[in-house]
């Protein structure tokens, strides 16, 4: 059979049904035996997956996906209601995940299918149903090159079809009976004079142990339930004594099994997985709607294209039923598939439109559904914690993105918030936060995704606790102690988690997301690392870049009623340093040093207006480095701005500054640079101050061409970060004389008549003829 296919998961249980066997044995790790009975719980629902680990390392691990239309579930499920044994026959996980060297991580992997292209090479539990092999001409050892077979793509082609897909579905998934014996008849003439690599040699090897062991046990009635392609391998089972050869000695390490939920879009090709299948949700449809689903596909993407306010009629469904028919018959087709019922779908319920196409293509086609497993699963404390915490907090993991807006001031909501903040510190991104719809501090606004490998990072996470507070808790002492063994441990348990706090920036930002995550029993120890760390650290840009966070710690601790004790104190004592050390700070500076040292400014201004107290003493220290004429102009200029809008300065002495500023005896450059400085943001300073527009026109209208040239890419950036609104009011004043200008400006026709030609030539030539017939007339 197929490992994912409607047909084939129908056509097995209907043979398993006929042939009543004593025992059934199914492709997989040996190693998830007792966990096979889980399969009858009604609270197990597929999609799911066998995840194997190893303890200690759970980067090591892999999975084993199961669907409702796999082979193999419909195989466990028929053992267990017939109430025989079933056991799984591939080779065990122990030595599959043994193969890698140290450091180096595999990726997921599961069964493949016979019909699929290789998997990962790298991933010893990887399905080698994937990775059928044919040594190359001239290919005598085990090192020697192979090349990749694909039998179903070669019986395709046998039966004059360019696409293996589609004929498997018209030859296999869209029979109401699969040709068991056609098709082990076809496999070995494809494998004959074929030799099986390494390791598809060794698992092949164990398949034909477990038949053994089953006969052995007295079972004569064995039912396997395997790849096609190892059938040929399997029809004899043989002596032992080969098998045993060459599965001595292999490498073997401790693994822990579970089920797991999975996702319909996890077992899609695209999603890297070996055995993927193009349309996960077509087959769940074929296999759960046996009776007219090409009309009950249809109504149902009818219904679709409705709820997002498309008109789709039942006439448009009737039409779109006939045309899949009858493409179908005109291609020779038993049964419309997936390609003439997306061809229906596109010219008849879309009307052409791609885009409700894709609409379709995403959320039926592929599909997003999320299984579930039972609470009797073996699960890691943490784990189970964390589901115990969803049903609480009614946070259903979900495939599809879902956007949950948070209101702090609800119990629930705050709850919510913390859970994803703690699971973010854990580096399981469940949610990932987006600007807030509103505004307020105390909202929070989240896209919450769940992903089937965020099972691996509790798993992973658990060392640090069992539940989801301690665990965080742990987490964030290790975080701000990179000196710790279970940090050199943990450095890089996988791609979400974050890793030690080393710098000063960085240790503010976790002592932000603990107080997020509400983690009173880290918050001290962090506060602690703060506060040794800036007594010895003597760079004010550090001290300016590590300030902006402890401020919002401070004020969300008010928000969200987490208390922060001693953080004031850190505050009050940062911003003092960098008070004193501002002078030192911005002298000598080049462009690139004086534009990151704005950013800083801009940074703890901002972070002051939250702060009930220290404003005057800031606002000081900016007036003191203002006054300055030995500092950079972009500098200068931001001060003189930041003053102003503070209300600290009169706007008579912002004039008097900008003029010397721009007086003929500064470089231009240095006048441009203060001019950037001094308008940074925004541009409504010069809509509604004639005075300032007028010293700035003049200045710019009295520059040489030279001069000019040297300028512009400086005043371009300056400018281009207005809004279109500002920088077309500026325009305007200027054009009417507002600055300040004598005369307004007139419009130069003959000089600008070129650029009026090239533009109208873009725009077309039927409007260049009718505009050169107004002017001429």
């Amino acid at each position: 059979m197929r490992h994912h296919g409607p047909g084939s998961a129908r056509a097995v249980a209907a043979e398993l049904e006929r042939l009543r066997p004593d025992i059934v044995l199914v492709e997989g790790p040996p190693e998830a035996d007792d966990l096979v009975a889980l399969a009858a719980d009604p609270q197990m629902e597929p999609p799911v997956a066998l995840l194997a680990h190893v303890p200690g390392d759970p980067s090591k691990a892999a999975f084993w996906p199961f669907a409702t239309f796999s082979p193999e579930w419909q195989a466990i499920r028929y053992a267990l209601r017939a109430g025989i044994p079933v056991r799984f026959c591939d080779l065990p996980a122990t030595h599959g995940l043994a193969g890698p060297p140290a450091g180096q991580v595999p990726p997921p992997v599961a069964p493949s299918v016979d019909a699929d292209p290789p998997g990962p090479a790298t991933t010893p539990a990887d399905d080698e149903d994937a990775e059928r092999a044919e040594r190359a001409d001239g290919a005598d050892g085990p090192g020697d090159p192979v090349v990749h077979r694909d039998p179903i793509g070669e019986l395709a082609r046998a039966a004059g079809y360019d696409d293996p897909e589609r004929w498997w579905e018209d030859a296999v998934e869209h029979r109401g009976d699969t040709p068991f014996e056609v098709i082990a008849e076809a496999m070995a003439t494809v494998r004959e004079g074929y030799v099986p690599h390494e390791q598809e040699a060794r698992r092949e090897a164990y398949m034909r142990r477990t038949m053994r062991a089953a006969v052995k046990d007295g079972h004569r009635h064995v039912a396997v339930v395997c790849g096609a392609w190892h059938v040929p391998a399997l029809l004899d089972p043989g002596p032992g004594a080969p098998d045993d050869r060459l599965l001595k000695g292999l490498p073997k390490v401790k693994v822990e099994m579970t089920w797991v939920p999975w996702t319909h879009g996890r077992l899609a090709s695209w999603s890297g997985y070996g055995a993927g299948i193009t349309s996960p949700g077509w087959y769940d449809h074929l296999f759960s709607a046996p009776d007219k689903p090409i009309e009950r596909w249809l109504a149902s993407a009818a219904a679709v294209l409705r709820d997002e306010d498309l008109p789709v009629s039942s006439a448009h469904v009737i039409e779109a039923v006939r045309l899949a028919h009858s493409l179908a018959v005109v291609r020779g087709r038993p049964l419309a598939g997936l390609g003439e019922v997306t061809e229906a779908v596109r010219a008849v319920l879309c009307e052409g439109d791609e885009l409700p196409v894709e609409l379709i293509q995403r959320r039926m086609v592929v599909g997003e559904r999320l299984g579930s497993v039972p609470d009797s699963t073996p699960m890691v404390p943490l784990q189970r914690d964390l589901r115990d915490r969803q049903r609480r907090l009614k946070l259903r993991p979900e495939a599809l993105d879902r956007e949950l807006d948070l209101d702090l001031r609800k119990p629930l909501d705050l709850d919510r918030s913390r859970l994803l903040h703690r699971l973010g510190l854990l580096g399981v991104q469940w949610g990932t936060a987006r600007e807030a719809r509103g505004k307020g501090t105390f909202r929070e606004s989240w896209t919450l995704a769940w992903r089937p490998e965020f099972d691996i990072d509790l798993i992973e996470a658990s060392g640090y606790g069992t539940t989801v507070p301690a665990a965080a808790t742990a987490r964030v002492r290790e975080l701000v102690d990179p000196g710790s063994p279970r940090t050199a441990r943990h450095a890089g348990p996988g791609p979400s988690a974050a890793p030690p706090a080393r710098t000063l920036a960085e240790l503010t930002a976790v002592a932000e997301r603990c107080l997020l995550a509400d983690l009173p029993g880290a918050l001290p120890h962090v506060l602690s690392s703060i506060s040794t760390r800036a007594a010895l650290d003597n760079d004010v840009t550090h001290l300016m870049a590590a300030l902006p966070a402890l401020v919002r710690t401070q004020r969300y601790g008010d928000v969200r009623g987490t208390p922060a004790a001693g953080l004031s104190v850190i505050v009050d004592s940062l911003l003092g340093r960098i008070r004193a050390g501002l002078s030192a700070a911005v002298t000598g500076l080049d462009d690139d040093s004086a534009r990151a040292m704005l950013g800083h400014v801009d940074a703890v201004h901002a972070s002051v207006g939250l702060l009930e107290s220290g404003r005057e003493g800031w606002l000081a220290a900016l007036r003191g480095v203002a006054e300055r004429r030995d500092v950079h102009g972009l500098i200068s200029g931001r001060l003189t701005r930041l003053l102003l809008d503070a209300g600290t300065i009169p706007a008579e002495e912002v004039a008097r500054r900008m003029s010397r500023a721009m007086s003929a005896g500064t470089p231009p450059a240095q006048a441009a640079a203060w001019v950037e400085g001094f308008l940074a943001g925004s541009g409504l300073l010069l809509v509604h101050d004639a005075g300032l527009l007028g010293l700035i026109d003049t200045w710019l209208t009295g520059l040489t061409g030279e001069a000019f040239v040297d300028v512009l890419p400086l005043l371009r950036r300056t400018f281009g970060a207005f809004t279109p609104p500002e920088r077309r009011a500026i325009g305007e004043r200027v054009s009417s004389g507002e600055s300040g200008r004598v005369a307004a400006l007139e419009a130069d026709e003959e000089l600008a008549a070129p650029a009026v030609r090239t533009v109208l030539t873009i725009l077309g030539s039927d409007l260049m003829s009718a505009t050169t017939s107004d002017r001429s007339a």
